[in-house]
């Protein structure tokens, strides 16, 4: 299977078992405003966690009827994340999303060893781009949570993002590990570390996909590129994810999509026993409920 526009992904979140969403610090317009179109759409239900008579001023204000829709007042963000993640442990919440509050906080709640949603690995963020220069949708890894990832870290990374393409239906997503050249070059850690990711899915340490590096971003995505240059792979030019090498790469190249390429997107965490609907201040309404609908789609 190829995936080549978001809206298949909100497709299949409709055509699966509706999953429910539980908001922790829910008092969030912009929120509030994704998770209404969510469920008119029939992606999702709602269980929202935090100060009720915001939740039901901002509803009002964006016509949103929550009269059915379960609310649990909690004026204590800490306490709302602690609430919103132990309805997720518990098996009553599919989904988790941050709302008004911070990701530190959010994520203390998640990683907590005994109440949290932990699963023994990293937690990563992976976003997918629907974007009029590339022929498919195109994921970039990890562009807001781990800094200088180690090379084993990255291997991590690069499985709960090959996680996320098989649970849409993908079966062996390629896999770019970027970096500024092709060649190994021992004083560029990209590249050696490129050349380890490489090794190690070459070896079946890391399934399910299939992994080259390094790869320059051009290489990655254009073909034509990859013949100009001599370069011979199975990835070149077909790349389903962008391995970035540090958090200032994949950011820059998240928000260079966005806001100067005009792509739309969708992000998650991943690594946790659920999805984690994670979105920046700075991602509008349509990516809000794109990544809502990216969450319940898997399988």
């Amino acid at each position: 299977m190829e995936l080549n526009k978001l809206s298949q992904i909100i497709d299949k979140a409709k055509n699966i078992e509706t999953k429910t969403l539980v908001v922790a610090a829910a008092e969030d317009l912009h929120v509030l405003q994704a998770v209404k179109k969510a469920i008119e759409e029939n992606i999702v239900k709602a269980i929202l966690v935090g100060d009720s008579s915001k939740i039901e001023e901002f509803a009002k204000q964006i016509n949103f009827d929550i009269s059915s829709i379960e609310v649990i007042h909690e004026l204590d963000v800490v306490k709302s994340c602690k609430t919103a993640v132990n309805i997720v442990r518990q098996g009553g919440g599919d989904i988790l999303m941050k709302g008004l509050v911070s990701t530190g906080v959010l994520l203390k709640a998640v990683l907590d060893k005994e109440s949290g949603l932990r699963k023994g690995g990293l937690l990563s963020h992976v976003a997918l781009f629907e974007t009029a220069h590339y022929h498919k949708l195109i994921g970039i890894t990890d562009a807001a949570m781990n800094v200088e990832p180690t090379v084993t870290e990255k291997a991590h990374i690069i499985e709960n993002s090959v996680e996320l393409f098989n649970r849409l239906g993908v079966e062996k997503p390629k896999v770019s590990v970027l970096a500024a050249v092709e060649l190994v070059n021992p004083k560029m850690q990209a590249t050696l570390d490129a050349a380890t990711l490489t090794t190690m899915n070459n070896r079946g340490q890391i399934k399910n996909c299939i992994v080259d590096g390094p790869l320059a971003l051009d290489i990655s995505v254009s073909k034509e590129a990859a013949e100009h240059k001599g370069i011979v792979s199975d990835v070149a030019g077909d790349a389903d994810l962008l391995l970035a090498h540090d958090i200032n790469v994949g950011n820059v190249l998240y928000k260079s999509l966005n806001f100067l390429g005009g792509a739309n997107s969708a992000a998650l965490i991943m690594g946790a026993q659920a999805p984690i609907v994670l979105t920046s201040r700075s991602d509008n309404e349509k990516s809000k409920m794109l990544s809502i609908a990216l969450a319940a789609a898997l399988d």
